[in-house]
This record gives structure tokens, sequence and C-alpha cells, in this order.
């Protein structure tokens, strides 16, 4: 923790310790949901024939994922935020994606919600990791 607590120029604290924690969890979450999406993908792909709204899906919810892993190796305080904020938009798009695939019935309600809550769940987390670590910057 201290060598975070130095790289983000954060003092060893509890809220680096949550942060830290968070971030775990948050990767795990976020590569599952990665999983989810690129299984789904396959499968609308595979039966419905449709590949314009997938690739989009696909690239944006597996990016997620990979923004938040790449943040554990960032260059300091402000190239890990811009990581977090990264994945947080992938989040957003991610959503619209859902939605749109949802609304014109490529994907059942019994797909889309579960799918959207994780979603919206690993956003609140980003926002939150974010806000963490602004907090701690002053």
């Amino acid at each position: 923790i201290e060598h975070l607590g130095k790289m983000y120029g954060i003092q060893p604290d509890e809220r680096l310790a949550v942060v830290i924690v968070s971030e775990s969890i948050l990767r795990n979450k976020s590569k599952e949901f990665a999983k989810q999406i690129v299984y789904m993908c396959r499968d609308i792909k595979a039966n419905a024939r449709e590949s314009v709204l997938t690739n989009q899906l696909l690239r944006s919810g597996t990016s997620i994922g990979a923004n938040i892993h790449e943040a554990q190796y960032a260059q300091g305080k402000k190239d890990f935020i811009s990581k977090l904020e990264i994945a947080q938009k992938e989040c957003f798009e991610t959503e619209y994606w859902l939605e749109l695939l949802f609304e014109t019935g490529y994907i059942s309600e019994t797909v889309y919600k579960p799918l959207q809550n994780q979603c919206g769940t690993i956003r609140r987390m980003l926002i939150s990791s974010i806000n963490t670590v602004k907090k701690n910057d002053k």
C-alpha cells in the first residue's frame, strides 16, 4: 500500500486501502462482464446474423475491463484517473448498445436486464474510485 500511496501521492490510510480493494473487485467484475458480453455477442452473430451492433458492443464492453486492468500499471495518479475515466465512458457506451439491441429485439429482457445492471454497478464503482482518488489529491 505504501508503494501505491507514493505513486499516487497519497498518504497510506484507509481511503487508499479502500481504493485498492475496490480496484481489485472492479477488475474481477469487469472481466466477468466482458466474458458475458463475448458469449452473448457470439450467440447473436451465430443465431441472428447481426454483426454491426454486436461488434460495437463487443468493443466497448470488453474495453471497460481492459482500461481498468491497464490502470493498475498507470504512470502516476493522473494516468490512473484517466484510464478509469475512459473505462467509465466505455460503460456509458456499452449501456447504449445493450439498450439498442434490446429495443430492436436482438436480445430479450431476461438477457438485457442483468447485463444492464452489471454495467451500471461497474460504472458506479468507477465513479466512486475516481472521486476517491481525486479527493485524496487535495
